[in-house]
């Protein structure tokens, strides 16, 4: 078959719009145009092919085998353009675009905002835009270049995952509070986010003194606040107390065990990397290997 056969693309799209609403009304409402345009262009394709695509079906239309057959076609041809057109469109960029790093709000404030500055100054000309944000991504809504997630969820589909680092939690205190958690003296701090974190620490270290009080945040850098404050032991994650342990404002006297979560850093798959974001990407696992 020659190329000058193949059919007008309008006709084709008529035709899988159509095959894909189930009615042409449908697909007229979809393609901005009147119910006799796309009868007009399926009624064009089903002569050129030289067989119906539709048949009767009650009030509705129902493919025929071969209708079927080429609507299949249709679609992941469809499909496989729309990918390529957004991947020629990405690389045509001629500006630098900001690279958007979505974060989790007590890991962005406790251990990525105090680092950041050392990655800007090694790359001047990349721009980082962050965000906060926890939890699951929605690849057709959250279009981050790189999203850095506890990965405690199921990953939806459209995204790639880089693992970074195992989270690992215990209890932190200032230094004088040490002497009343020994004595189990102390208010337990724990976050909301995680309520049940006390309870799985206390059956995993069944010596450790028990809290006479428990108090709760809404989250995690609260949390450490707090507790550099001399208010209680937090129970955290070590991402969001390192700074603070090596700046002995806290101590950590049971170390920190993990939790059988990782944290790593997601990626839209269908959306190549682009030089500034990879740089990004292996600047957050360089810094990761400190934790």
């Amino acid at each position: 078959m020659k190329r000058s056969d193949i059919p007008y693309l309008d006709d084709l799209r008529a035709f899988e719009t159509t095959a894909r609403c189930g009615t042409v009304r449908g697909a007229a409402d979809e393609l901005s145009l009147t119910h006799a345009a796309i009868s007009r262009r399926i009624n064009r394709l089903a002569d050129m092919i030289g067989t119906p695509l539709f048949e009767r079906s009650g009030r509705g239309l129902r493919l025929t085998t071969a209708g079927d057959q080429l609507a299949d076609v249709c679609r992941r041809s469809f499909d496989d353009l729309s990918r390529t057109i957004a991947t020629i469109r990405e690389a045509q960029v001629t500006e630098p675009a900001a690279i958007l790093l979505s974060c989790e709000r007590s890991v962005a404030m406790r251990w990525l905002i105090p680092r950041l500055s050392q990655f800007q100054d090694a790359h001047p000309e990349i721009a980082v835009h962050l965000s906060v944000g926890g939890g699951p991504v929605d690849s057709k809504q959250n279009r981050a270049a790189l999203a850095l997630r506890r990965l405690d969820f199921e990953i939806a589909s459209g995204w790639s995952v880089v693992p970074l680092f195992d989270e690992t939690i215990g209890p932190v205190m200032s230094p004088d509070m040490r002497s009343s958690f020994d004595q189990g003296d102390y208010i337990a701090l724990g976050s909301n986010t995680r309520p049940d974190a006390w309870d799985d620490w206390l059956r995993l270290h069944p010596d450790a003194p028990r809290p006479r009080e428990r108090r709760m945040f809404d989250h995690h850098f609260l949390m450490v606040e707090a507790a550099s404050s001399g208010l209680g032991v937090g129970l955290v994650p070590h991402i969001v107390a390192l700074d603070d342990i090596n700046r002995e404002r806290l101590v950590a006297p049971f170390g920190f065990d993990p939790d059988g979560s990782r944290y790593g850093v997601l990626h839209p798959s269908q959306i190549p990397l682009g030089k500034d974001a990879s740089l990004l990407l292996d600047w957050l696992r360089d810094r990761s290997r400190d934790i």
